[in-house]
């Protein structure tokens, strides 16, 4: 017991997503001409109070997060065509820095359970289901260079370490110690960058994970641990509001291409292109916009809100509470998200009942004969004040499938339209 507490503090003091800031996830469109950067189309994809951070593309349109709900973290997908939100993951513990496993329909991130276990798992993109990929590794940070091959900083001690573990073999390496949080494949190459903070002065290193070779490529800015690649070689680094580029060969110095404040950004901490490098997402912390912001046009919410006073993520919040209280078959706590007036369908519009009273009765006779009932999301969507999940419910020794459709108006559910 005393050496998980220990493992839980060294863990915070590596500063994961325990009492960090409210942050927000930002997409952007860059192009890169003749070495000038233009940076448009700037929107919050997360739009959700709380943690909102380690943003990664699945591909140009996919994009997954480590987001705050219901006082934990978990996956968020965000699909950019539809401008939707979906869960990924229903655990109880926390997950953070997702990433889509290579050839595979999974993704994986580090898992902090609530017994203060940590540890890397993959997550299906088709149930949710989680399998623990490193068991005997404490991963903090980490990036996928193959199907197989994990490049991560581990827990060990007072330090982060880096490791190259193969999963399908089922060996660790250690190359490297003292390092940073950043990882992320060199475009046009077999190598790995990461951070070096062996010396006062932090390096950017390269990899190369099957021989171990590292080599110097540049310095950080100053205290900034945060970087990404472009396609075309360049490097990005943000501090404060601002975003910096670094071409190796020509640059002496780390330049500034963009400051960020007219779309309120501050303390940026993490930033990541796609793979041809015409999107990239910054995670930041959100500070004033300029008094006058006439020009910043670009700047979209993600929230697709009807005419409803309750924000997103209130929403899936009041959602997922009427569902532990489902779960748990308890009526009174069930019973007290909905509105007075609020009305059950059978898809499409087939009224089953109205109200309160009528609800609470069929409710209520359902708990009581169903000892074993419990529904788990398997998908989940946001959008405006409406909730979409696809369910698998037990019940009675039975299992089925079924879509829920919830309404919310003013922190009351208003209607629910069930697919059988």
């Amino acid at each position: 017991m005393k050496s998980r507490f220990l493992l839980l503090l060294l863990f915070l003091s590596f500063s994961f997503a325990f009492a960090q800031p409210n942050t927000e996830v930002f997409l952007f469109d860059l192009e890169v001409k003749n070495g000038k950067y233009t940076f448009t189309k700037g929107k919050n994809i997360s739009n959700n109070e709380g943690y909102d951070n380690q943003p990664s593309f699945v591909n140009d349109n996919q994009i997954l997060f480590a987001s705050t709900r219901g006082g934990q973290t978990d996956i968020v997908s965000y699909r950019a065509n539809y401008d939707t939100k979906t869960w990924v993951n229903f655990t109880e513990g926390g997950e953070y820095t997702p990433l889509k496993i290579p050839k595979k329909n999974a993704v994986s991130a580090v898992r902090l359970d609530k017994d203060g276990k940590q540890r890397l798992y993959s997550y299906s993109l088709s149930n949710g289901e989680s399998t623990e990929l490193i068991s005997d590794l404490v991963v903090a940070y980490y990036t996928w260079y193959d199907e197989h091959t994990v490049v991560s900083a581990v827990i060990e001690e007072q330090n982060l370490n880096l490791y190259v573990s193969n999963i399908k073999e089922g060996w660790n390496r250690k190359y490297a110690t003292n390092v940073g949080r950043s990882f992320h494949k060199i475009p046009n190459s077999n190598l790995v960058s990461f951070i070096s903070k062996e010396n006062a002065t932090w390096t950017i290193k390269s990899l190369n994970p099957v021989t171990g070779d590292t080599k110097v490529i540049a310095n950080t800015i100053k205290g900034v641990e945060d970087m990404c690649w472009l396609i075309n070689g360049d490097m990005l680094m943000g501090k404060d509001n601002k975003l910096y580029k670094l071409t190796i060969n020509k640059d002496n110095n780390w330049k500034e291409i963009i400051d960020l404040s007219e779309y309120g950004i501050k303390n940026i901490s993490r930033i990541t292109g796609n793979s041809i490098s015409n999107k990239l997402l910054v995670a930041a912390e959100i500070g004033a916009l300029p008094t006058s912001n006439e020009e910043n046009t670009d700047t979209e919410s993600v929230s697709n809100s009807d005419s409803n006073s309750t924000s997103t993520s209130d929403v899936e919040s009041i959602v997922q509470r009427n569902l532990d209280a489902y779960n748990a078959r308890d009526i009174d706590a069930f019973m007290k998200d909905y509105a007075d007036n609020v009305k059950l369908y059978a898809y499409p519009n087939t009224l089953q009942t109205e109200g309160k009273k009528a609800m609470r009765e069929g409710y209520l006779d359902w708990f009581e004969r169903t000892p074993d009932l419990n529904a788990f999301i398997k998908k989940r969507i946001v959008i405006g004040n409406k909730v979409i999940d696809e369910e698998q419910v037990t019940a009675n020794g039975q299992i089925f499938n079924a879509v829920a459709i919830y309404e919310v108006e003013n922190g009351k559910i208003i209607k629910v339209t069930f697919i059988q």
